[in-house]
């Protein structure tokens, strides 16, 4: 199946790099991300739980379409005073099932969203600890990109997973973290644009 220019899948699977890095727009997120929502709505659930903070703004993307509400956690596997990987995935912030939102886990279908599935750890540690404190009747894990590459994390065969486009095993660079590559936003976008094909480094 061929797949039209504009489409995001065509720019994920044609990317180039800047500087062994792969720079993606909000564009390019909210196309990817949103192209999952017929099968999400199929799953149809009732609450997304976000992984901080890199799941944050896809899931906010999501919920315009879902009309669902949303839970954050922060989970941490990558030390940034170090910018290596813990040895196990640190359970940073969770959120209080007595809450009204919170009350719509337990029982229920729930959507987990995160940005990149890099090497499922940090997936496999919200998706077991989701279903050990909260009990739901059926999970579904959504990300923006899936890295081609062999995964140390394993998620339950029975946990629906999706992802909006398949990717290179490279840095990705988002939008939201222009200014941890010392970029503004501006600048951030003109990289992703040279990445997708659309433009040239250097260009004002």
């Amino acid at each position: 199946m061929s797949l039209a220019k504009q489409d995001p899948l065509f720019k994920a699977t044609k990317a180039n790099d800047v500087d062994g890095k792969i720079y993606f727009s909000y564009s390019d997120i909210h196309q990817t991300i949103c192209s999952l929502v017929p099968r999400i709505k199929e799953f149809n659930p009732t609450v997304i739980i976000a992984i901080g903070g890199g799941g944050f703004i896809p899931a906010r993307m999501l919920r315009t379409e879902l009309k669902i509400p949303i839970l954050a956690i922060s989970l941490e596997l990558y030390d940034d005073s170090t910018q290596t990987a813990r040895p196990e995935v640190k359970k940073i912030q969770w959120f209080d099932e007595n809450s009204d939102v919170g009350s719509k886990v337990r029982g229920q279908k729930i959507l987990i969203v995160d940005e990149v599935d890099d090497t499922r750890a940090t997936l496999q540690f919200a998706v077991e600890e989701v279903i050990k404190c909260n009990e739901p009747e059926a999970v579904c894990v959504a990300v923006v990109h899936n890295k081609r590459k062999e995964k140390k994390g394993v998620l339950p065969s029975n946990v629906t997973y999706l992802a909006g486009a398949d990717v290179e095993d490279m840095w990705n660079c988002y939008p939201w973290d222009a200014a941890a590559y010392g970029n503004s936003i501006i600048e951030h976008e003109k990289l992703a644009l040279v990445c997708s094909g659309e433009g040239k480094e250097g260009e004002d």
